[in-house]
């Protein structure tokens, strides 16, 4: 069995440290294959919020792949949003969109931040066409038969969280993920764990959510996800910081974990 740690939206600058500290000793004790962060490691995009987050990264040891989130661009700077909206980020270049070596496994980053939106408010999710193309050409190379995972921030269509994404294409970035092969796409953004199916064309592809290890808590404490994959399947588990695990299916809906 394959285990994977989905974790998001950690927000150094509203970090929660004793969540941290709780997601490091699973890390430590168990070792999971590998990490998928989900983006907004950082509150404001300060320099010494990716300085933290970069050290935390390290400290893990995990083999990590990290999606921005629409928290890691500039907040308070307009010049440099709008010019150099990743510069600070470079400070992770190492772990950005990282392929991840797991044999029957593929992830693929989907970009859903925007420096700039025709809406007021902009940390809502985007998917442009040249970022869904890129991700439908890396998805077009993945071998036959692995199961395929596409990371990315912003949930591509709602799932029934009280926080909401307003995914501008969501739906048409979707259906052309799931056509293209995908199983299932990971994101944050709404600070609470959701695993829900949607049939695109006759073809099953779920949206899995993971919570959050800041103060900035909706409906559940702060959670991550563990992902167990076997035999070209997988179930994702919500472990929540202070109260039990469980196996996610649809919002609101619980079920005990497996093994």
């Amino acid at each position: 069995m394959i285990r994977l740690f989905h974790v998001s939206d950690v927000h150094f600058g509203a970090e929660d440290q004793a969540a941290i500290a709780w997601f490091d000793e699973a890390v430590q004790a168990e070792k999971p294959d590998a990490i998928i962060m989900t983006g907004d490691l950082t509150m404001r995009a300060r320099s010494r919020e990716f300085e933290q987050a970069s050290a935390w990264l390290e400290k893990l040891d995990r083999p990590t792949t990290v999606e921005v989130g629409n928290h890691d661009l500039p907040y308070f700077n307009p010049f440099a949003r709008f010019l150099m909206p990743y510069h600070r980020y470079k400070k992770l270049e190492s772990v950005i969109e990282r392929p991840l070596d797991i044999k029957g496994i593929a992830v693929v980053p989907l970009k859903t931040t925007a420096r700039f939106q025709l809406r007021l408010n902009w940390s809502k999710g985007y998917v442009g066409r040249k970022g869904l193309a890129t991700s439908l050409a890396l998805l077009d190379a993945v071998p036959k038969g692995d199961l395929v995972f596409v990371a990315a921030h912003h949930p591509l269509i709602e799932a029934g969280t009280r926080s909401t994404a307003k995914t501008r294409n969501g739906r048409e970035a979707l259906e052309a993920l799931a056509a293209a092969g995908a199983d299932a796409v990971l994101s944050g953004h709404v600070h609470d764990p959701f695993d829900v199916e949607e049939t695109i064309n006759g073809r099953p592809v779920r949206l899995v959510g993971a919570g959050t290890l800041s103060v900035r808590t909706r409906d559940d404490p702060p959670s991550f996800n563990e992902i167990r994959v076997e035999n070209g399947k997988f179930e994702t588990i919500a472990r929540r910081m202070g109260q039990s695990d469980y196996t996610v299916t649809e919002p609101g809906t619980a079920t005990a974990p497996k093994g």
